[in-house]
C-alpha cells in the first residue's frame, strides 16, 4: 500500500488592501481639489491656518468640523462652529459617512469619494491652495459646480438646511432658469427671465434638469408679483411626483417644438371634452406649439400634458 500523499495546504490570501476615501470639493471656492482621508486617524478642519484642511472663507469657522477614519469606519463631528455642518442636507453634530455622502461646509459642498492611492498631508494643502488661488484669478462666484454631480433636489435641501439666501442660477445649453432663495425657502422661480408664467411652473421644469452648470448668486432686491408659499421640502417632494408622472406620459406626449393642428375632418364631438380640455383644445388651435401650449395654459405642466395626449390619442388633435 502506497503512503498517502502529505497535503500541503495553500499559502494564505494577501490581506485585504483597506479602501482609500478623499474628499472631493465639488463646488465653492475649493471646486475641483481634492483631499485624502487618513486610513486611521483625524483632520480638522477651519479657517484657522495651523488645522489640517484649511478653508479660507468667512463662513467658515477657525475650528469647524473634525473628520476621523478609523477600522474602515469614517465619522463627521461639529465642532461648535458658527453656522454648522450638514450631511446630505442635515445638520449634523456627528455623523457617520459613506462614499457619495455630500457635506456642506461654508460655501463648498464636498463629496465622499473612493481613490488609489493617498497624497501627504502638506500635499493635499498645497493643492488647495492651488485651487483657490487659480478660482481667485478666474473671478468666479461664490457658490458654482454642475448639477450632474450635485443633483438640483439635493443642492436645494442643502440650502434650506443651511438657510442660505441668494438667487440659484442654473445654466443649460438652452435654457437659463433662476431660483430664488430666502433663508433657504424657495420664493419665485423663473426660466430664460420669463416672469409671465407661474412660479410653481418654471419651479417644476428646472428640477427636472439634469445637466448644466449652476451658480449661486447674492440676493436681488426685487417685488414678486406671485411667491411661492410652500415649503421647500413639498416642493420637492411634489416635484418628484411629477416628474414621475411626467416621465409616464412622455412616450405619448408631442415633442416640444411639435407643430399641433386640429384633426381634419373633426369627427369625435366637442360635447364630450371637459371645460378644462376645450381651454387646451382652444391653445394648441391658437399657438400651433407643444411649448406654446404649456406656456399659456392655466393648468399645469403635467395637466396640460395629460390633456394633450389625449386629445391626440382621441383624434381632436394630430401632430404635423
Amino acid at each position: 500500500m502506497e503512503p498517502p500523499i502529505p497535503k500541503i495546504n495553500p499559502p494564505p490570501p494577501p490581506p485585504r488592501q483597506a479602501r482609500s476615501y478623499a474628499l472631493r470639493f465639488i463646488s465653492g471656492k475649493y471646486q475641483g481639489g481634492e483631499f485624502p482621508l487618513p486610513e486611521n486617524g483625524e483632520i480638522v478642519i477651519g479657517r484657522s491656518s495651523e488645522l489640517d484642511m484649511v478653508l479660507v472663507e468667512d463662513m467658515v469657522s477657525r475650528r469647524h468640523a473634525k473628520i476621523t477614519a478609523t477600522g474602515g469606519q469614517i465619522f463627521i463631528q461639529d465642532l461648535g462652529s458658527t453656522n454648522g455642518s450638514f450631511v446630505n442636507g442635515e445638520k449634523i453634530k456627528r455623523a457617520r459617512l459613506s462614499e457619495g455622502d455630500r457635506i456642506l461646509i461654508g460655501t463648498s459642498i464636498i463629496k465622499v469619494v473612493a481613490t488609489e492611492g493617498r497624497a501627504s498631508l502638506r500635499e493635499a494643502k498645497a493643492h488647495l491652495e492651488d485651487v483657490a488661488a487659480g478660482k481667485r484669478t478666474s473671478q468666479v462666484r461664490t457658490m458654482t459646480g454642475s448639477i450632474g454631480e450635485v443633483p438640483l433636489p439635493d443642492l436645494l435641501q442643502l440650502f434650506s438646511a443651511s438657510k442660505k439666501s441668494g438667487v440659484l442660477v442654473i445654466r443649460t445649453d438652452s435654457d437659463t432658469g433662476k431660483v430664488y432663495i430666502d433663508q433657504g425657502r424657495v420664493i419665485f422661480a423663473a426660466v430664460n427671465d420669463n416672469y409671465d408664467i407661474s412660479p410653481l411652473k418654471n419651479f417644476y421644469r428646472i428640477v427636472t434638469w439634469d445637466q448644466g452648470t449652476f451658480d449661486m448668486e447674492p440676493p436681488e432686491e426685487r417685488e414678486f408679483f406671485e411667491q411661492i408659499e410652500m415649503s421647500t421640502e413639498a416642493l420637492l417632494m411634489e416635484a418628484m411626483r411629477r416628474l414621475d408622472e411626467l416621465k409616464r406620459l412622455a412616450p405619448d406626449m408631442p415633442g416640444m417644438s411639435a407643430q399641433l393642428s386640429l384633426g381634419a375632418p373633426l369627427v369625435p364631438p366637442l360635447r364630450d371634452l371637459s371645460p378644462d380640455e376645450l381651454d387646451v383644445l382652444q391653445l394648441a388651435h391658437n399657438a400651433g406649439h407643444t411649448e406654446t401650449v404649456l406656456n399659456k395654459s392655466l393648468a399645469s405642466d403635467l395637466e396640460t400634458s395629460e390633456i394633450l395626449v389625449k386629445l391626440v390619442k382621441a383624434g381632436y388633435l394630430k401632430v404635423d
